[in-house]
């Protein structure tokens, strides 16, 4: 049994739920405006940024994933090297995000609510703003082999719907989070936030990075 044909649909919703959950997690400016907005404007507010950037991520993903296919031999031929690069990029993206400071991504929110269009298009055009996502789309497609040579068109679909699914997630569990404990949460409060976000991706990709190179050994 080849490659191919071990991925089962529950291996590609998994695998693209969670990839929709750690490109939205790390707290950079359209992560600190959906908190701004939550706590100024509502919790719905915030929601409807949050899916604004899961639209940016998704034209990323497609671009990624499209892009990747084109390597199709070489992928298959070099999965568990693609494994491990794809972790310790991963591993390095955990190290940025627990360095980084999102306070200072933190800037005046305008008094006017505005439509929930409006607050959806400018947290899109914000996400849109930042092609590097491109590179944390690598290295998580490359780890999780969530490109798929060769699979059925409607696989690759549901893949895609399971990294929408993962982003919505994220989205609505911090935006009722932060809703629930409003009258707490502070400057301080987005800092040690994303400090943990860092922690949870670096630990997980140095688990990742054994898990593969034990299952090489083993198998």
């Amino acid at each position: 049994m080849n490659w191919i044909e071990q991925v089962t649909i529950l291996d590609i919703l998994v695998k693209g739920f969670i990839i929709g959950v750690v490109v939205s997690a790390p707290l950079g400016p359209v992560g600190v405006l959906c908190i701004q907005r939550t706590l100024n404007k509502g919790r719905w507010y915030g929601f409807v940024t949050g899916l604004g950037a899961c639209l940016s991520d998704i034209i990323y993903a497609l671009i990624t994933g499209y892009g990747m296919s084109f390597m199709d031999e070489f992928l298959m031929k070099h999965q568990i090297l693609l494994q491990i690069i794809g972790s310790v990029m991963l591993f390095v993206f955990g190290i940025y995000t627990f360095r980084s400071n999102p306070v200072q991504s933190i800037r005046p929110v305008s008094p006017n609510k505005g439509t929930y269009l409006h607050n959806f298009v400018t947290a899109f055009f914000v996400t849109l703003s930042n092609p590097l996502i491109i590179f944390l789309f690598i290295g998580l497609f490359a780890r999780f082999s969530f490109v798929m040579p060769g699979s059925p068109l409607e696989l690759q679909l549901e893949g895609y719907l399971a990294i929408v699914l993962g982003a919505w997630f994220w989205w609505f569990g911090i935006t009722y989070f932060v809703n629930k404990v409003r009258t707490q949460f502070n400057v301080r409060g987005i800092w040690i936030l994303n400090r943990i976000i860092g922690v949870v991706v670096m630990l997980a990709s140095v688990v990742s990075i054994v898990y593969t190179i034990l299952g090489k050994t083993l198998y």
